[in-house]
């Protein structure tokens, strides 16, 4: 009895615990996430800074782009710290590679991906649906339009502040939150994460149906 009590205690330990495959895994898609930050930075937002020239909030409706390696890595990984690492080196990657806002984006990395990891925290890293998924997008828009409207936009107005976090919101929930979800999932399916908890739980779900259709 001793034994498998001990055993049920040490199964959430073990279930949380990183292994070498999550970090590698990880630091994969943090690094592919930094090349598209990159690119992002240096040819995406350029344009859309000139075609919002009339209104400049609108330009937080781009704001997901910058986010959405936290949450695929919460998402694609499963266990605490995965979204802050993966939005944090994604963020070292595209700062190696110089964009126009230079070492300023560690900073903005590790605020992001602390909001971003904040909402797999408060569903205790057991769930991963689109609408934990969509929330942890939105909860890092949130704390990127606080630390831009600080750093770059504070002389706007309140008004315009307001807007651009609200765009921001918006780009968070579809950019950030939406695509890395349907992403994971589309992984998921060429099997490429059969080795870390994206890819056990999915095979855990389809294995009930299986037996049923047997």
């Amino acid at each position: 009895m001793n034994t498998t009590a001990t055993a049920r205690r040490s199964a959430p330990r073990r279930r949380m615990s990183w292994r070498v495959i999550d970090i590698v895994t990880a630091s994969v898609l943090a690094m592919v996430c930094g090349v598209v930050f990159w690119i992002w930075s240096n040819a995406v937002h350029p344009v859309v800074e000139l075609a919002t020239l009339g209104f400049p909030p609108a330009l937080g409706l781009m704001a997901g782009g910058w986010l959405f390696a936290g949450i695929l890595g919460g998402l694609v990984i499963r266990k605490p710290g995965a979204a802050l690492y993966c939005e944090l080196v994604a963020a070292a990657v595209s700062a190696l590679m110089v964009t126009q806002f230079g070492p300023a984006v560690l900073l903005s990395g590790l605020i992001q991906g602390i909001g971003a990891e904040l909402v797999f925290l408060l569903v205790g890293y057991r769930r991963f649906g689109v609408v934990v998924s969509v929330l942890s997008g939105a909860s890092a828009a949130v704390f990127l339009s606080v630390s831009e409207n600080i750093m770059y936009n504070f002389a706007w107005s309140l008004q315009f502040q307001l807007v651009y976090a609200a765009c921001a919101v918006v780009s968070g929930i579809v950019l950030a939150g939406v695509v890395p979800w349907l992403m994971t999932r589309g992984l998921v399916r060429t099997g490429v994460l059969n080795g870390v908890a994206a890819g056990r739980d999915a095979r855990r779900d389809r294995t009930p149906r299986s037996r049923v259709a047997a």
